[in-house]
């Protein structure tokens, strides 16, 4: 549908001939090319190290061979000592299986068990296909890379059939910039770098998400084809929302087109089976494999997660209005921080929460403060004026569509209990997509205003520059994130030298980045490494002078080379940032004892116990200095308890013996 009234079409109707559409089409391609290379680039920062961590074992590649099995849950074996708790979804119960070497963390259990809780669509769409075409497994990082350039892609296409159809006399570099805007301002490029199985559902929810308003858009311009291109969209939204449940409510933009047919007068059952119809068989499909998993039609398996996060088993508080304030300030008015160091910026202040959200905050940020180019979405409206009344119907239309999406996945997510910056590609391309259209709108309504015009384009440039600056810098820091968390796994497994790798990978990429530097001298001090442990957890102070557990690390590294004045001094740094830190009181009771200070060093011990009365350790420390202070009835009572505590504390065995032999 070309709209005759602009005075602006090409020849043949709005569609560029000739050169001009070869040099076009060049430039576009050129730009697609310059995103489709930075994605490629930054999923491999994602390409996982050999052993436990290889792709075979990602959960969507287990379940995948669940299903080759015949079976609806995973190929995984469940741990005969997990099997045995009490309540296996107490999160201190099952902390120890949630890591390696068992690998339990964010699966779902029951009746004996392992599910998976994200959308099953990555795997028949992906994974499965994938395995069986090439016999290898597809690694998270590849995955979520294809799915962001199918998300990419289908908005780069609405985009550039929007400009041939109704904005023909707006240049292609304005058409080039939105397309960049698409590919590199939405949020994407943040996600990409840190892909794990929570990113692969979302970038699935976000490529069907924009396939399905492609379809939209295609239903709205081919009225003899409308039922067939709604049909496609009900069935690509579906596989969004088996990718995604979160995103059922914004199904209501299957309705814009039915909204056009009843304008035209035409009948609307046809259109309307073809836009619910397919939805509602993969919707019917997504219960019958929950009930069979679950015995409940409408459970995704969040009730039975193997999480740190207790608020998941309970659907109240998944949920609630609490939640809604805080959230649209973390998603759209909370500044990240700018340093003086590559990546310049830091994770923004976290406000004041509700009960039930603390730590459930990770890595947002304000859309309005870091992303200027939002802001151009305002001019979006000036895309119908001046129009035919066909037109405007039609423009306001598929404006309405995205609105809606945007609005209804905002709202979903900020009355959810957690906010994550990926949760942000949820809602985020929806409004970058709007924002591309108003540059659109805002060069076609100033091009006989040059200087105004001028002036547009400068402002909008710059916005457009800033957004994808941030983007690609916040990026960067999730791609430290990344290697920090992959030394984390490593490091669990006893695979230090690897954990080393990627800790020092993490501190390349965000050289201020204190907790790698921290983990990087555990490491260190493991392998024997005192004195450039040492180094390395005097850089951690350097960076975030209080930090409990960097102090704490710093003591033992100084006390086992013998420097032990310095050692309890640290350690006395650690309790006073953190006065229930139980460990770093106990081995102060240590040092302050072998520095001749045993009365001191009691106080640290009873402290350590009001914290943690069952641990054995600190009762037969205090036993140690109780005795040197010629307390022995009290010595002897705490080997006791400690014995009591752990039978087979050989030590506090044999002290205990001894004290007792003392006449």
């Amino acid at each position: 549908m070309i709209d005759s009234a602009t005075g602006g079409s090409k020849a043949g109707g709005g569609v560029p001939r000739g050169k001009c559409f070869w040099i076009e089409r060049g430039i576009l391609a050129a730009v697609c090319a310059l995103v489709i290379g930075v994605y490629t680039y930054t999923a491999q920062s994602n390409v996982l190290p050999s052993g436990s961590l290889r792709a075979a074992d990602n959960y969507y590649n287990l379940l995948v061979q669940g299903f080759r099995s015949g079976q609806l849950s995973l190929k995984k074996e469940v741990p005969p000592g997990f099997a045995q708790l009490t309540d296996p979804y107490d999160p201190h119960a099952n902390y120890s299986y949630r890591f390696a070497p068992y690998g339990l963390l964010d699966m779902s259990y029951y009746k004996g068990k392992l599910y998976l809780y994200y959308g099953v669509t990555p795997g028949l769409i992906l994974f499965w296909p994938y395995v069986v075409l090439t016999g290898h497994y597809l690694s998270y990082g590849q995955a979520v890379a294809i799915f962001c350039l199918v998300g990419f892609l289908a908005g780069a296409f609405v985009l550039r059939d929007l400009w041939r159809r109704y904005f023909a006399e707006v240049s292609v570099w304005v058409v080039a910039a939105g397309t960049l805007v698409l590919g590199l301002a939405t949020g994407v490029p943040v996600m990409l770098a840190r892909c794990n199985v929570n990113e692969v559902a979302t970038s699935c929810g976000y490529a069907f998400t924009m396939l399905a308003l492609a379809g939209i858009w295609k239903a709205l311009h081919e009225p003899q084809r409308r039922c067939w291109w709604l049909a496609v969209a009900s069935v690509v939204y579906g596989l969004a929302v088996g990718a995604r449940p979160s995103l059922l409510l914004g199904a209501a933009i299957l309705l814009v087109p039915l909204r056009q047919a009843w304008r035209e007068q035409r009948k609307l059952w046809v259109p309307l089976l073809a836009a619910v119809v397919p939805m509602g068989l993969i919707g019917f499909g997504l219960t019958v494999y929950n009930y069979l998993r679950f015995d409940d039609a409408l459970e995704f398996g969040l009730r039975y997660a193997l999480s740190p996060d207790a608020n998941l088993q309970s659907a109240r508080e998944r949920f609630g209005l609490r939640y809604l304030w805080p959230h649209l300030r973390l998603y759209f008015l909370e500044p990240a921080g700018w340093t003086g160091r590559f990546p310049f910026l830091h994770n923004i202040r976290v406000p004041s929460l509700p009960v039930g959200n603390v730590g459930l905050v990770e890595h947002p940020f304000g859309v309005l403060t870091n992303i200027p180019l939002v802001w151009l979405a305002l001019a979006a409206p000036l895309a119908w004026r001046s129009r035919l009344a066909e037109t405007r119907s039609t423009l306001r239309g598929f404006l309405a569509a995205i609105a809606v999406l945007f609005g209804i996945n905002t709202l979903v997510l900020s009355l959810f209990f957690s906010a994550n910056i990926r949760y942000e590609v949820e809602f985020l391309p929806a409004l970058m997509l709007v924002a591309a259209i108003g540059i659109l709108s805002l060069e076609r309504a100033l091009a006989d205003r040059p200087v105004w015009r001028r002036a547009g384009q400068g402002c909008w440039a710059a916005a457009l520059a800033l957004s994808v600056v941030f983007n690609l810098l916040a990026s960067v820091g999730q791609c430290a994130d990344w290697h920090y968390e992959l030394g984390g796994m490593l490091f669990r497994q006893g695979r230090l030298q690897e954990a080393i790798g990627h800790y020092d990978q993490a501190l390349r990429l965000k050289p201020d980045f204190a907790e790698a530097q921290n983990n990087l001298g555990v490491a260190l001090a493991q392998l024997g490494r005192m004195p450039e442990a040492v180094e390395r957890f005097e850089q951690t102070l350097h960076i975030k002078p209080d930090y409990a557990e960097a102090h704490y690390n710093l003591g033992l590294a100084l006390a086992d080379l013998g420097r032990l004045t310095e050692a309890i001094g640290h350690y006395e740094q650690a309790v006073r940032i953190q006065p229930d830190y139980a460990e770093a009181h106990n081995d102060l009771g240590v040092a302050l004892v072998q520095a001749g200070r045993p009365t001191e060093a009691v106080q640290h011990y009873e402290q350590a116990l009001r914290i943690h009365p069952d641990d054995a350790e600190v009762q037969y420390n205090l036993g140690l200095a109780l005795e040197k202070l010629g307390r022995m009835q009290e010595a002897i009572g705490h080997y006791e308890q400690a014995l009591r505590i752990r039978p087979d504390f050989v030590q506090a065995q044999s002290d205990l013996a001894r004290a007792r032999a003392i006449p």
